[in-house]
């Protein structure tokens, strides 16, 4: 690729990050947040993740032997359309429905808008890959996570600013308005990547792209697409072979596994709790999201420094005990609290985020990375499945804080056992 294509590609790449950060630190952070005060329950929240994983469980191995050989930039821009105009929908909602109603569109049209969100996620993975050759992707992949950390933090201070000062429910009109705005603007610049004629040679490195479509959720809800562009190699071979799960790589996804349960746990606990047992306002609730996200990615950006220096497993178990404070300092009631949790959980999934990575690509061979990463998204979606629909029953069976307790070992004992399988 020519240098002028490459910096025009880098330019929109940045742009489009920049646009996607302004969505993560608004409409993202805070719809779960607007469910909870709409009267949604835990289990409704819960539906917000649910859905979207058992979608991706079903289309995600088609999505992918479908885009190959296809025009990557072109069916990356229209389905990140197309997902993304679920956003502008999310506005009018207050004027049209009622609370009850509200809650039931929401999850309608996050189920709906992960059908194109699917496939947006597998396509961009892929794109990227081409777009940006091996020795250019560690300074490319540095900017935009410290573009997304900027723009996710200071929308989330932003909207947590409008929430408290403006009238309810036209808050969240504008919030929501603001993150459709980033969501259109962050597809134009998709629309404006240029494929060169020459494709690089594909190699079986991990991006570590932390600014890519379908990993930022309502903080601690963070998916992880890493391998998704593998989906699309398969050379016409089955993606699904259960002779790779003896061994070392067959622990290593059980290990997985109850990570991704232990993760998603909370996620329909926390909206409920933040607004229901804190009481937080939806201004310090803003200030926590951007300290998770502002720490989490500041974090990712010294990760390969840190492994270096301390080795990947050292890192990963110290991340995984920061990632377990997170839901057991907001066990403990005061704003400061959560703060301080929203702070540690962070910069601790950034690291256990490092060790995840290192320890999947180093069990995964490089001439057969799409069916040991098929596995590993099949493993990610069932936890994310199982994790969210098994929160609110620990919920009813235990209560909001000891069910946080609960979810904390999970994520110590997972981590442990990944260290020991690694």
């Amino acid at each position: 690729m020519h240098n002028a294509e490459l910096r025009a590609n880098v330019r929109h790449l940045n742009a489009d990050v920049f646009w996607f950060g302004v969505l993560a630190g608004s409409t993202m952070a805070f719809v779960a947040i607007f469910a909870a005060r709409q009267g949604a329950s835990s289990y409704e929240v819960s539906l917000l993740t649910a859905g979207p994983a058992v979608v991706n469980l079903l289309f995600s191995l088609h999505a992918g032997r479908w885009l190959e050989g296809r025009p990557l930039v072109r069916i990356t821009y229209i389905s990140s359309l197309v997902s993304r105009l679920g956003y502008v929908a999310l506005i009018p909602l207050p004027w049209l429905l009622t609370a009850r109603e509200q809650v039931d569109a929401i999850i309608w049209l996050t189920l709906l808008m992960s059908l194109p969100g699917t496939l947006l996620a597998i396509a961009f993975n892929a794109m990227f890959a081409d777009l940006i050759q091996p020795e250019f992707r560690g300074q490319v992949v540095g900017k935009r996570t410290a573009l997304l950390a900027l723009s996710t933090t200071v929308s989330s201070l932003l909207c947590g600013a409008l929430l408290d000062w403006i009238v309810f429910p036209l808050n969240y009109q504008l919030v929501f308005s603001l993150g459709a705005a980033g969501a259109l603007m962050s597809s134009y610049h998709l629309s404006r990547l240029r494929l060169p004629p020459e494709l690089p040679v594909r190699v079986g490195q991990v991006l570590r792209d932390l600014a890519r479509p379908g990993i930022l959720r309502f903080p601690d809800a963070l998916r992880w697409p890493v391998g998704l562009r593998f989906l699309t190699r398969s050379g016409g071979k089955p993606l699904l072979r259960l002779d790779v799960l003896r061994g070392p790589f067959g622990l290593l996804m059980i290990g997985y596994s109850l990570f991704y349960i232990s993760q998603y746990m909370g996620v329909p606990i926390y909206p409920i709790y933040f607004v229901r047992g804190l009481n937080l306002t939806d201004g310090q609730i803003s200030l926590g999201t951007a300290l998770f996200y502002g720490s989490m990615l500041l974090a990712s950006i010294r990760l390969g420094p840190i492994s270096d220096r301390m080795g990947f497993r050292a890192v990963f178990v110290g991340g995984v005990m920061g990632y377990a404070l997170y839901p057991l300092l907001i066990a403990v009631d005061g704003v400061t609290t959560y703060l301080v949790a929203s702070l540690i959980g962070g910069a601790g999934w950034a690291l256990a985020y490092g060790g995840l990575v290192n320890s999947l690509m180093e069990r995964t061979p490089e001439n057969d990375r799409p069916v040991h990463m098929s596995f590993h998204n099949l493993v990610l979606n069932l936890g994310v499945l199982s994790g969210s629909l098994s929160g609110p029953l620990l919920m009813e069976w235990v209560d909001m804080r000891p069910a946080l307790w609960i979810i904390a070992g999970l994520r110590v004992v997972a981590g442990l056992l990944i260290a020991l399988w690694a």
